[in-house]
Order: C-alpha cells, then sequence, then structure tokens
C-alpha cells in the first residue's frame, strides 16, 4: 500500500470522525451533559490532529489543537458549555471540515474567518470572553540539544535497565517550572502493534508532557527459538516530571490503554529530586528529537535517526538481530512452532475482533455487482418464461430447480442491495451547518431538530438527496421562519424551528421538513404568479393548487437578489430532483403556523416487487407496495358520480374508480369497469383509489431500469423493465395517476418538466 492509499483511508476515516464530532456538538448543544459525549468529540478531534500530523498538514493540526484544547477545558469541567460556546464549537467544527477538504481537495479556506474563531477559542480556554484579541506571535522553536554523551547503564532487581535514549529537543514552548513527578509503568500487549499503535511514538507524545526518565524492562525478553516476531515483551518505567497534571499523562496513552497495561501514580520528590524507589535513571543518546512534528516527514532525519539507532546500543542490536533471524524459516522444534503458531492464532483473532467485521469497498465495484445480479434476476425469468412456454405438465425437475434458482436469486439480490443500505443521518448532519451559516446571513436564531437520522435507504438516493434537502433547508430559514423581531410580535419563541424526520413507509422513505414560520402566503404567491404570466389572472385556484405554483420554473417571492434566494432557481429544482429519483413532493401549509414539505422515494432504485397488468394492450408494472387488495367489480357495486367520474362500492364504503388507461391515453373512451379488475391502492397523498385495468398476468421481481436517463420524463409512468420474454414494461408512477384522476393533468405535468 503506497502513501497516497494510506492518505486516502486516513481522509475516509476523518470524514467519520467529523460525523461523530458533528453529532455529539448537536447533542451538547441540546443539552447533553453526558461525559462520555463530551469525550467523544474530544476523541474525534484529538484523532484528526493526530492524523493530519502524520502528513504534516499544519494547518489542520494547528486549529484542531486550539479546538482540542478549548474541548480539553469542557472535559475537565473548567468550561461551561453554555449557548454561546457551543456556537464558537460548532462554528469551529464547520471550519475543521472545510481544512480537511481543503487538504483533500486542494483549495483553500478563508484565512479571517478560521483565524478569528482560533482567537476566540483561545479566549475560552483562558477563560476570557469572546471578544477577539490579537493573536500571540508563535514562540520561537527552540534549537534541539546535542545528545547526551554515552553513560554506563547500572541494572537493578527489579530488572529494569535505562532505555538507550533521551528525550530532549522536543516541543516548542518555553521551559516550564515543574513540581510534580508521576511514574508511569507501561506494558504493551501484542494487539497494540497489530492495530498500527507504536509504543516509541507513545513515548514520544509522554515526552511532550514534562522532563521524562526511562527505564525499560528487557527480562521478558525469550530465547531465540522461542521468539515471537509479532509478540510483546518490553515494557518500560517513565517518571515524568510536569505541571500539567495526571490527566494530561493519561491522554497520551488515550487510544492504547486497551491494549496495554498501564499503572498511573503521584510521586513524592525527595530533595534531591531522585525518585523515591532511588533506582537510577541515566539517559543516553538516543534523540528523538527528529521525530518533531515539524520534521517527521524529512527522510534525511529519519536516515539521521537510523544511523543514531545503530550506533547508540548494541543491546537494541541484538534484539533487532534476534528478531529478524526469528522471521526467517528456520527448523524449530514441534513444540516451539506449535506455541509460535496457537500465538498468533490468538493475536490474530484479536485484532480481527477488535477491528470489527467491515471492510472498504469502492463504490463502483458494488455497483458492477448490483448491476450483474439485476440482470441475472433478468435472466432467471426470461429462463423460467421459456421453461413455462415449452413445458406443460409443471411437474418436471427442470421446474423445480427454477424454483430453487428463483428463491436463491431473491436471497442473492436482497443480500446485494442490503450492501447499499445506509442511515440518512450523514445527510441530515450536513443540513445542520447550512441552517447556522444561512442563519446568521440573515439575522435569525434557528434550531434544526432532526429525527430518524437511522432511517436506511439506497446510497444512490442519499446521493442525490442532499441538493433537493439543501435548497429546501436555506427556503425554509430564509422565507418561512421570520425574524425574533416578528416572532416575538406574534407570540412565538424567538427561536426558530426547523424539523427534519425520516422514516419508512408502506416500501418508501418519506421525508418531511417541518418550519414553525409563518406559512405560505398565498395572495402574494398567487400575485407573483399572475405577475409572472405563470397564471391567468381570472384563475380559480385551490390552496393546494396555490402552494404548488411555487415548484414552477423561475417562480420566486424574494423581492431582491441575495447569496441565499431571489433566481428562481430552487424548488422547481427540487421537485424535478425528487421526480428524477422515481419520487414525489407535497406541501401544507398553515398561514402564521409553518409548512411542511412531504418527499417520498423508494427505497432502492435498483429493484421492486410488482404487479404485472395489462392495460388496453399495453404491459404495465403496478408497485405491489401501494396495492391494498385486488378485485373483480360488479355492474351492482358501480355508481355514476358527476359527468364523467364513476365510484365502486367496497364494503359499505364508495372509492372513486380510475380508468389507467383514460389517463395514460391509451384509449379515448372510459372502459366497462365489469370487463376488468380493479387494484384497490392508497397514495401518499392520503386516500385510496381503485385503479381499473384489464387483467393481472402475474406478481413477480423487476429490476427498475431509468427512463430519465435512457429516454425522457414520460407523465404517469416511473421507470421501465424488462420482462422474462423479453419485452419492456412501464412501471405506472401510481400518485400521479390518482393525482391526475383529481383533475390535475398529466399534460401540466409534463409541460412544467420540459419547462424546468
Amino acid at each position: 500500500m503506497d502513501m497516497n492509499e494510506i492518505k486516502e483511508i486516513f481522509f475516509q476515516e476523518c470524514e467519520e470522525q467529523l460525523a461523530e464530532l458533528e453529532s455529539g456538538l448537536l447533542k451538547m448543544n441540546d443539552g447533553d451533559r453526558d461525559p462520555e459525549t463530551v469525550n467523544a468529540v474530544f476523541r474525534a478531534v484529538h484523532s484528526i490532529k493526530g492524523g493530519a500530523g502524520a502528513f504534516g498538514l499544519d494547518d489542520l493540526v494547528a486549529f484542531a489543537h486550539v479546538f482540542e484544547t478549548t474541548l480539553d477545558g469542557v472535559r475537565s469541567n473548567k468550561l461551561e458549555p453554555h449557548q454561546e460556546l457551543m456556537k464558537v464549537m460548532l462554528r469551529s467544527a464547520d471550519v475543521l471540515a472545510d481544512l480537511t477538504n481543503a487538504a483533500r481537495d486542494g483549495g483553500s479556506v478563508d484565512e479571517a474567518r478560521s483565524s478569528g474563531l482560533v482567537k476566540e477559542l483561545e479566549a475560552l480556554a483562558n477563560g476570557e470572553t469572546l471578544a477577539p484579541s490579537a493573536a500571540p506571535a508563535p514562540a520561537p522553536k527552540a534549537a534541539a540539544k546535542p545528545a547526551a554523551a554515552p553513560a554506563p547503564a547500572p541494572s537493578d532487581d527489579s530488572g529494569f535497565q535505562p532505555i538507550p535514549f533521551t528525550f530532549e529537543g522536543f516541543g516548542e514552548e518555553a521551559p516550564v517550572d515543574i513540581s510534580t513527578s508521576f511514574e508511569v509503568t507501561f506494558k504493551p500487549r501484542a494487539d497494540l502493534y497489530s492495530k498500527g499503535n507504536d509504543a516509541t511514538l507513545l513515548l514520544r507524545d509522554l515526552s511532550r508532557v514534562g522532563d521524562v526518565s526511562l527505564h525499560c524492562n528487557i527480562d521478558t525478553i525469550p530465547t531465540l527459538d522461542m521468539l515471537d516476531p509479532e509478540s510483546a515483551y518490553f515494557s518500560w518505567r517513565v517518571v515524568v516530571k510536569t505541571d500539567k497534571g495526571e490527566e494530561s499523562v493519561r491522554t497520551v496513552f488515550e487510544f492504547a490503554e486497551w491494549d496495554c497495561e498501564l499503572d498511573v501514580k503521584l510521586l513524592e520528590e525527595s530533595p534531591e529530586g531522585e525518585a523515591d524507589d532511588d533506582r537510577p535513571m541515566v539517559p543516553v543518546p538516543f534523540d528523538l528529537s527528529v521525530l518533531d512534528e515539524g520534521d517527521a516527514s524529512d527522510d534525511s532525519d529519519a536516515q539521521s535517526l537510523a544511523e543514531q539507532a545503530v550506533e547508540a546500543a548494541e543491546t537494541a542490536t541484538n534484539v533487532a538481530n534476534a528478531v529478524a533471524a526469528a522471521a526467517k524459516p528456520k527448523k524449530e522444534s514441534p513444540a516451539a512452532a506449535a506455541a509460535a503458531a496457537a500465538a498468533a492464532a490468538a493475536q490474530n483473532q484479536a485484532a480481527a475482533s477488535a477491528a470489527g467485521q467491515t471492510i472498504r469497498v469502492d463504490l463502483d465495484r458494488v455497483d458492477r455487482l448490483i448491476n450483474l445480479v439485476g440482470e441475472l434476476v433478468i435472466n432467471q425469468a426470461m429462463l423460467s418464461q421459456s421453461v413455462i412456454e415449452n413445458d406443460t405438465n409443471g411437474t418436471s425437475s427442470i421446474n423445480m430447480g427454477l424454483e430453487e434458482l428463483q428463491q436463491l436469486t431473491r436471497e442473492i439480490q436482497d443480500s446485494v442491495m442490503a450492501i447499499r443500505a445506509q442511515p440518512v443521518k450523514p445527510v441530515f448532519q450536513r443540513m445542520s451547518r447550512i441552517v447556522r451559516e444561512v442563519a446568521d446571513m440573515v439575522g435569525k436564531s434557528i434550531r434544526l431538530v432532526t429525527e430518524g437520522e437511522n432511517t436506511e435507504v439506497d446510497k444512490t438516493v442519499i446521493d442525490k438527496l442532499a441538493e433537493p434537502l439543501t435548497h429546501m433547508i436555506r427556503n425554509a430559514v430564509d422565507h418561512g421562519i421570520e425574524t425574533p423581531e416578528k416572532r416575538t410580535a406574534a407570540g412565538k419563541n424567538p427561536e426558530g424551528t426547523v424539523k427534519l424526520t425520516a422514516k419508512h413507509r408502506s416500501g418508501r422513505i418519506v421525508i418531511e421538513l417541518v418550519d414553525d414560520g409563518a406559512g405560505i402566503n398565498r395572495e402574494r404567491v398567487r400575485q407573483k404568479a399572475i405577475d409572472n404570466d405563470i397564471i391567468a389572472a381570472d384563475s380559480n385556484l385551490s390552496d393546494e393548487e396555490v402552494d404548488n405554483l411555487i415548484f414552477m420554473p423561475g417562480f420566486s417571492t424574494a423581492d431582491k437578489i441575495s447569496d441565499i434566494s431571489g433566481r428562481g432557481v430552487g424548488m422547481d429544482v427540487v421537485k424535478r430532483s425528487i421526480q428524477a429519483l422515481g419520487g414525489r413532493i407535497s406541501i401544507s401549509s398553515r398561514p402564521g403556523h409553518g409548512s411542511t414539505f412531504t418527499m417520498s422515494l423508494p427505497l432502492t432504485l435498483a429493484v421492486l416487487d410488482g404487479m404485472v397488468v395489462t392495460v388496453a394492450g399495453q404491459t404495465l408494472v403496478v408497485p405491489l407496495t401501494a396495492i391494498v387488495e385486488t378485485l373483480q367489480p360488479e355492474a351492482a357495486n358501480i355508481h355514476s358520480f358527476g359527468a364523467n367520474q364513476r365510484l365502486i362500492s367496497i364494503r359499505n364504503s364508495f372509492c372513486p374508480l380510475v380508468d389507467v388507461g383514460r389517463i395514460l391515453n391509451f384509449r379515448s373512451s372510459q372502459a366497462n369497469p365489469v370487463d376488468g379488475v380493479a387494484l384497490l391502492v392508497e397514495s401518499e397523498g392520503g386516500g385510496q383509489r381503485a385503479l381499473m385495468v384489464d387483467a393481472i398476468q402475474g406478481q413477480r421481481q423487476v429490476v427498475i431500469k431509468s427512463l430519465e436517463a435512457n429516454y425522457t420524463h414520460v407523465p404517469g409512468i416511473a421507470a421501465a423493465t424488462i420482462l422474462g420474454d423479453g419485452r419492456v414494461a412501464l412501471i405506472l408512477d401510481v400518485d400521479a395517476v390518482v393525482s391526475a384522476s383529481r383533475g390535475q393533468s398529466l399534460r401540466q405535468e409534463m409541460s412544467l418538466a420540459v419547462a424546468g
């Protein structure tokens, strides 16, 4: 694995850490004071900082360090996470994300914004007010001290011997007055190394806490024939003199404490300043100052370090040679081989358990697998159709094998689709930042509340959901929520609320965006539509139709164009984006109380279970999730209503009867309901309709093929599929057909799509 691949993995992990950071800060902002929440936030920033330092991302490291320091104040209860502090924290998380993206994709971050936040974070960490103060000049980097001269390494009864290096030359801060000593006993387990940690780096970080005296115990190193190169044999006893407290010492081992034996205790200083047990600690010339973050990437320093290591300690060289020899194939006793194999197996099992049963896979590979499985479903259907047409007895072993193949194909299909299922949480978290930024721009106080973040949906849907949601959120903040002064005058909380929820319903995902603002001003919307020649001045529109005018291309109620709105390219983009996903959007608004935007989307864009029907000689597929039941109409149950409407009586209730062939213009006149079959469906808009078709061919799983990608948008049709006999069948858009039955023309919908 080359460095670019390692760096890409780091940035992928940064995305996870940033999501964890955002989630934790939002919980804290809502009043969560659980120490584990604060620790999770701290760990996220700490992890990003540590990884960034390894790749020399200085800007990211510097900002994360200041952010981390302020968070440490909250974690140690020195700072109260009040509302103003949380606002700074949330804005800092945004800048941290920007710096991460800039480091990955190139570009730059607003330096004035980041430096301003650094000043605010430093002021908060120092217990000062949030007023920006002059940025302190960076302290000059201390010159590395020369390595100490070699000294004898006396041993003691404890088995500890001085490790042959010193930690001089670390850090950039001026020396401090040290008055407290801690003794750290550190013994790594094999798991620590299998997870990519390095004891040397941990000890290096410990040296930055204060002055360090270090001893290494090598008594547990086995004989050469019993040595396992993947095991851990060293342990360390460290005395740290610092004024930063025990917590700063433990923080060094924060991510390794589960993979080592660690003990930290306070030492009383003797008048001579030596440890109580009087064990000598003699520094010897192994200078790790070249491992400082500023020089970590310097190859010449690394080579110099290696040369020092070889020249400094004969003991270390011998141990290294022993490990290398043990790693080479050689004859060994059966008992030793069995012991080594058992130890390696145990370590591998522990490492696998700790890492979790997950792998990272390129999304293109998953897409290709899904496409291949889709083709497998089509070929299985074609094979079944061919056998049915050529085998009339229906009892052959071929038919039995085909049934098993169909069941196996379905299980493979479900398993592959589950790979792409992901929670909508990342998209919802992204909306939090948009709310904050837009609210600051328009001078409003708005809080975003999310529910159902763990609702899962196909990743393709998630990827394409961000843009329409962004438009809607910006629209709600800019147009929906009133200013604090207007809200107060109306008897409302000065802080507005935008609620974003997700839930599963009837095999689809329903996302609702609710604001508690002023609602849609229908008179203003109507007048704007007239002024823009969208409707005639004498048009008689219902409230629902007026509300839907905001989805027309070029429509905007903004008085002036701004960075947020006013160009009329927002809500029509939303509708077209949702329709492209096979979904639909509806509006419900109450003047003075707010608006609700409801989006209904398919859980997957790959397959669906459908009912294959015939309408006026055409083959259609009706999604099974929309069908409540099927009926055979009788003449006594059919009733006329108005000029062209008909009702069907179902268990002492009446339901509108919709001729699908007439709605889709497959035929010019109404068909006789008695000659066909009625499908009782329930639409997302509420209410039931009986869709009249000529006949039912059967039920099957079909692979969805996009019409928009391969042809164009067809009103009333959601997508297409390939049947077992090779014919192309259209998948019915049930909600569009139901809407058309209420008087909303499919031709108008086509005009809207073409105009967009």
